[in-house]
């Protein structure tokens, strides 16, 4: 570990800068939505077509997260190489990958996004298993941050500050609402992305098993369907599918990060076959499928899914 690091105060120092920034551009993020519900005209590294709120989101983190002392790459899911921000990532400085905008396709309804951050402690593309710290901000009816650790999950109401006056003098202010995040032990509640017909076969029966436990709780943004996890207990699955059997998520940006924030609230979480913070990338975009919830409920689909 790099003696500079350890001065600073090591990963806690640089993870708490990392969201401290996150948490001051969230505001600015949300205002700007109501004028970027349009198509960019242009596409990401993944291939998909990229609002504009996309574009102000990943330019502001960006510039908010380069800027952190002991921060040595930035990677996004909408640029299709790391940003360096220097230092030597792994060996005294942090790779940071976000999803600026998680589910901005639910602008034009006006539904629930979000942004989601991975705090790695490797070079990018890496595995689940180099995370120090995950989290995301949830753009709901009100703003809220879930950020995990080694030390466990919290949950804060992450609101703009108008007279600037804030102990942090950031322009916001972060209450903890809770400060040991866990899923309850009973489960109420899932959500399962893709077309119906696009499923496997194994999946579907899984799926119409849960249908008969557990109430529907789905809304297209996965940062939304997973928070209604962490509150409610149950399980969020976007699965492989007959035609994309890779699922849709992205590793690095997306699968990683929520995966790291379920097991440390007390849940699990699998790709199908393994669990999802063990899967080896070959790239910065691979995607994924991502199953995570009540530990239970996890083991129940990777015995249907080996079935």
């Amino acid at each position: 570990m790099d003696d500079a690091r350890d001065a600073e105060g090591g990963a806690e120092s640089v993870v708490d800068a990392v969201f401290d920034a996150v948490a001051a551009i969230a505001p600015e993020i949300r205002a700007a939505l109501p004028g970027r519900r349009v198509e960019s005209g242009t596409e990401n590294a993944s291939g998909e077509t990229v609002m504009a709120g996309d574009l102000y989101a990943d330019e502001l983190l960006g510039e908010a997260i380069t800027a952190v002392d002991g921060v040595g790459s930035f990677v996004s899911e909408e640029r299709e190489t790391a940003v360096d921000a220097g230092g030597s990532v792994g060996d005294g400085a942090y790779a940071v990958a976000i999803d600026p905008l998680d589910g901005s396709s639910n602008l034009r309804s006006n539904n629930a996004m979000g942004t989601v951050v991975g705090v790695y402690d490797a070079p990018l593309p890496a595995t689940g298993r180099d995370l120090v710290a995950a989290g995301y901000v949830l753009y709901g009816p009100i703003t809220t941050m879930v950020i995990a650790d080694e030390s466990g999950v919290r949950e804060e109401v992450v609101e703009s500050d108008a007279d600037g006056n804030d102990a942090a003098d950031s322009g916001v202010t972060r209450t903890v609402v809770e400060d040991d995040l866990r899923l309850p032990a009973d489960p109420t509640v899932y959500g399962f992305g893709g077309r119906v017909p696009d499923w496997p076969d194994d999946f579907t029966a899984y799926a119409r098993e849960i249908e008969d436990e557990l109430k529907l709780r789905y809304g297209g943004a996965m940062v939304g369907d997973v928070n209604q996890v962490l509150t409610y207990g149950g399980v969020f699955a976007y699965p492989a599918l007959v035609d994309a059997p890779d699922g849709k998520l992205r590793l690095q940006f997306e699968a990683n990060p929520i995966a790291y924030i379920v097991e440390r609230a007390g849940g699990a979480a699998s790709d199908g076959r393994i669990d999802v913070l063990d899967v080896e990338p070959e790239g910065l975009h691979d995607r994924v499928p991502l199953y995570v919830g009540n530990e239970a409920l996890i083991e129940r689909l990777d015995a249907a899914l080996s079935d």
